[in-house]
């Protein structure tokens, strides 16, 4: 599993659903949990619908032809179905960790076992620092961490 709002999807997003095909291998299934327009409404920038948004995670993953079924599935809280399905790893950014072990914490109040977390590393801009949706939005760079100012 891999959950975010994907809003402009810019290459840390990439690495991470990347990595969660790696993970899951050519037998696996990834579910990518896509927030919802009113889940997302709580960002600081605008977010693009749903919609358009989904559009461009079945163009990324559709053009990367990765061999692992997939689907997109609505995420109206920070949990979407981690809680409850029946799934073997989740994969977050240093950013993210924190509900990842959050979700390990209520699956196994639950009665749940436990998922492997794999984080991995957030991808740096020129300037050293995180790409994030919030910097691309405020003109600082693009989706790739190039410095526009």
């Amino acid at each position: 599993m891999v959950g975010g709002t994907f809003d402009p999807l810019h290459d840390g997003h990439k690495r991470l659903i990347s990595r969660s095909f790696e993970i899951a291998g050519q037998e696996g299934l990834v579910v990518v949990g896509l927030t919802t327009d009113s889940f997302a409404s709580r960002k600081i920038h605008p977010i693009r619908p749903f919609d358009v948004r989904k559009s461009d995670l079945v163009t990324y993953i559709t053009e990367n032809r990765y061999p692992a079924k997939w689907v997109i599935e609505p995420l109206q809280d920070r949990f979407g179905s981690a809680i409850d399905a029946d799934f073997d790893a989740i994969v977050v950014s240093e950013e993210t960790l924190p509900v990842a072990m959050e979700i390990n914490k209520l699956r196994k109040v639950q009665g749940g076992r436990k998922v492997d977390i794999h984080q991995i590393s957030c991808v740096l801009a020129d300037d050293g620092r995180w790409i994030s949706s919030t910097r691309i939005y405020k003109g600082e760079i693009d989706i790739h961490g190039h410095m526009l100012n």
